[in-house]
C-alpha cells in the first residue's frame, strides 16, 4: 500500500518506518526541513534502538522517503496517517491545534478518495472533528479511522512490528478490508470497534497501567513501615493471571510523554461530562509524591542537604531512551538545588536533552557514572540503565565521601548489598536497608 505519515516524532517515525519494513511504500512528512534533511541522510532525531538501521535499509530499497511537501504525500497515498503531537494544555486537556492544522492541510490538498487514520492520542470525539475540518475544505470522499498506538519508548520498533493487539475504530465498513490487509502480518489480535471506543481504549489502557504503578508504589511505602519486601509481594501478586507481573515494579514513579499527559487528559475528559474521576486523580497525586521519597531518604541520611554533594545516576524517564519529558529526575534535582545541594549528574544518552529541561540550573554534567559519584555524600540511582548494575560497589564507595546510596529503581539485590560498604536504601525493601534507625544513620554521618 501507499501510505503517508504526517509527523516524524516517536509515533510517526516508528510507525512509518515499520510499515515500510513490512512492504509498504511510505512517505513521512514533517514541517521541519532540518529534520527531514537529517532523516534523508539516514540519521534519526530520537534515540530508539534498532530504528536507524531500519531507516537506512528501507530508504535504500526505495520503500521509505521523507518530505516537507504534504500535498505530494497526500496525493500519492491511499492511507494518510496523522501522527502529530497532542501536548497538554495548562488545564491538562490535550492540545489539538496540530491535529486541526494537519486535518485542514489534508482537506486543502486532497485528490480522490482517501482513508485518514488518526494515530495520535486524542480525546473521545476528536476524529469527528477531524472529519469536519477536512470536509470544510474538500468535496472528495474520504473515511476517518482511529488506530491508537501502544508503543513504548525503548522498545518501540518491537512493539510496532509485534504488537499485543491492533485496535481499529471505524464508522464505515468499507475500510475494514484494506486496514486488515495492512495489519494482518503484525498480529492476529485485531479489534474492530467504533471510533469513540477506539479513542477511549487508548486512554483507558494508559490510565490502568499508571494505576498499577501508583498502586505498587503505595504498597512499597507500606512495606517499608511494616517490614515486608515489595519485590516478593509483587511476585506473589503477579502469578495471579487476573493481575499479572507487568507494571508491578516499585520505584520513583512514572514519567515520559504518555502516562502523565494521558492521565491528566482523561481526568479532563471526565470533567467535561461532569464526572469526577477520583481514582485517577489519586493515581496522579501518588505519582507526583513518590519521586520525593528520594529527598526524604537523603535528608534522613544526611540531615540538611545544604552544601552536600549529591550524585545522580540516570536522567531519562526510563532506560533505552533519551526522552526526559516529565522525568522524575527533573523534580528531584530541582528539589536538591533548592535545598542548597551540589549536584553531579550522569546519563548514558539523555544529558543533552536534560540540560534544556532544567533551564540553566548549575549542575555538574559528568561523562561517566564514576565521575558523577566522585566526592559525593550520596548517590541516587533514578534510571535503571544496565551499566549501573554492572558497577562494582566497593570501587564506587572508594571514590565517594560517604558510601550512601538511594536506589530509586531497586537495581541492586541482596548479594551486592551484603558484600558492599554502602548505607543503602531502596524502595519497599526494608530487609535490604543496612541501617533501620534513620536517626542513628544521620548521627553516624555527622
Amino acid at each position: 500500500m501507499k501510505i503517508a505519515v504526517i509527523g516524524t516524532g516517536y509515533v510517526g517515525l516508528v510507525s512509518g518506518v515499520c510499515f515500510s519494513e513490512i512492504g509498504n511504500q511510505v512517505i513521512c512528512v514533517d514541517n521541519d526541513p532540518s529534520k527531514v534533511d537529517m532523516l534523508r541522510n539516514g540519521e534519526i532525531p530520537i534515540y530508539e534502538p534498532g530504528l536507524q538501521a531500519l531507516v537506512k535499509n528501507n530508504a535504500a530499497k526505495g520503500m521509505l522517503s521523507f518530505t516537507t511537501d504534504i500535498g505530494k504525500a497526500v496525493r500519492n497515498s491511499e492511507i494518510i496517517i496523522i501522527a502529530v503531537g497532542t501536548p497538554s494544555l495548562p488545564n491538562g486537556e490535550a492540545n489539538l491545534s496540530y491535529i486541526e492544522q494537519v486535518a485542514k492541510e489534508i482537506g486543502t490538498v486532497m485528490v480522490g478518495y482517501k482513508i485518514v487514520v488518526t494515530k495520535s492520542t486524542v480525546p473521545v470525539g476528536t476524529n469527528y472533528k477531524v472529519k469536519e475540518w477536512i470536509s470544510e475544505l474538500t468535496d472528495h470522499s474520504f473515511d476517518i479511522v482511529s488506530i491508537p498506538e501502544f508503543l513504548r519508548e525503548g522498545t518501540a520498533v518491537k512493539d510496532t512490528l509485534f504488537p499485543d493487539r491492533v485496535v481499529i475504530g471505524i464508522d464505515n465498513p468499507r475500510v475494514i478490508e484494506p486496514l486488515l490487509d495492512l495489519h494482518r502480518s503484525l498480529t492476529d489480535n485485531i479489534v474492530i470497534t467504533d471510533i469513540r471506543s477506539s479513542e477511549m481504549i487508548k486512554y483507558a489502557s494508559n490510565a490502568f497501567l499508571a494505576t498499577k504503578i501508583s498502586f505498587i508504589n503505595e504498597i512499597a511505602n507500606i512495606c517499608e513501615k511494616v517490614g515486608a519486601d515489595v519485590t516478593k509481594v509483587a511476585e506473589g501478586m503477579g502469578y495471579d493471571k487476573r493481575i499479572g507481573h507487568s507494571f508491578l515494579q516499585a520505584g520513583i514513579g512514572y514519567g515520559g510523554s504518555c502516562f502523565p499527559k494521558d492521565t491528566e487528559a482523561l481526568i479532563q475528559i471526565a470533567g467535561n461530562v461532569n464526572y469526577e474521576f477520583k481514582l485517577l486523580k489519586s493515581v496522579v497525586e501518588v505519582n507526583k509524591d513518590q519521586r520525593f521519597n528520594v529527598i526524604h531518604k537523603l535528608e534522613s541520611a544526611l540531615g540538611t542537604l545544604n552544601g552536600r554533594r549529591i550524585g545522580i545516576w540516570g536522567l531519562a524517564f526510563k532506560p533505552n531512551t533519551d526522552d526526559v519529558r516529565d522525568a522524575p529526575a527533573i523534580d528531584i534535582i530541582k528539589a536538591l538545588v533548592k535545598r542548597g545541594a551540589y549536584v553531579q549528574a550522569y546519563d548514558p544518552i539523555a544529558t543533552d536533552n536534560f540540560r534544556l529541561a532544567l533551564d540553566g540550573s548549575e549542575i555538574k554534567w559528568s561523562k561517566s557514572a564514576m565521575e558523577a559519584a566522585e566526592g559525593c555524600d550520596a548517590i541516587c540511582l533514578l534510571t535503571e540503565w544496565s551499566e549501573f548494575a554492572e558497577i562494582e560497589l566497593t570501587d564506587l564507595a572508594s571514590v565517594m565521601k560517604h558510601p550512601i546510596m538511594i536506589d530509586g529503581r531497586n537495581v541492586y539485590g541482596p548479594k551486592e548489598i551484603e558484600n558492599s560498604p554502602f548505607i543503602y536504601y531502596s524502595v519497599g525493601r526494608p530487609n535490604l536497608n543496612t541501617i533501620d534507625d534513620d536517626t542513628h544513620m544521620a548521627s553516624i554521618i555527622h
